[in-house]
């Protein structure tokens, strides 16, 4: 079994499907993270706003604000110095347009915990770098 991150985080995860956010929500709290929930970019905008994140799950696809446009909202919010890492997590998104978007990782749905785990590690090595 893959070993689990020793640090806990604080992560949101912006996802519209109901069965996909419980799936992300048990995975992480099973992992010792704490999880908020945004149903798309407009709430995960807002959440951004009100709390400090260590890491955003964000998927792709979402009504209302999709991932790539909440993502570079985020990115043009952020001060010199403060940028929150953003992983996509997607079935179908395209890889090459969510990195041009400002995110830092790419997950294929259905997340698996070893993925997202490896995912976890490497993005908070480099923003910790």
């Amino acid at each position: 079994m893959q070993n689990l991150p020793s640090t806990r985080l604080n992560v949101l995860v912006a996802e519209d499907g109901l069965l996909n956010q419980r799936f992300a929500l048990r995975l992480l709290e099973n992992a010792g993270h704490a999880v908020t929930l945004a149903a798309n970019g407009v709430e995960a905008l807002e959440a951004l706003r009100h709390k400090d994140f260590d890491l955003v799950l964000m998927d792709v696809e979402m009504p209302e604000m999709d991932g790539i446009t909440a993502t570079q909202a985020i990115r043009a919010q952020e001060s010199e110095g403060s940028r929150v890492p953003i992983v996509a997590v997607t079935a179908t998104g395209d890889r090459e347009a969510c990195l041009q978007a400002g995110m830092d990782d790419w997950l294929p749905k259905p997340l698996s915990i070893s993925r997202l785990n490896r995912s976890i590690e490497k993005v908070i090595a480099r923003t910790a770098a």
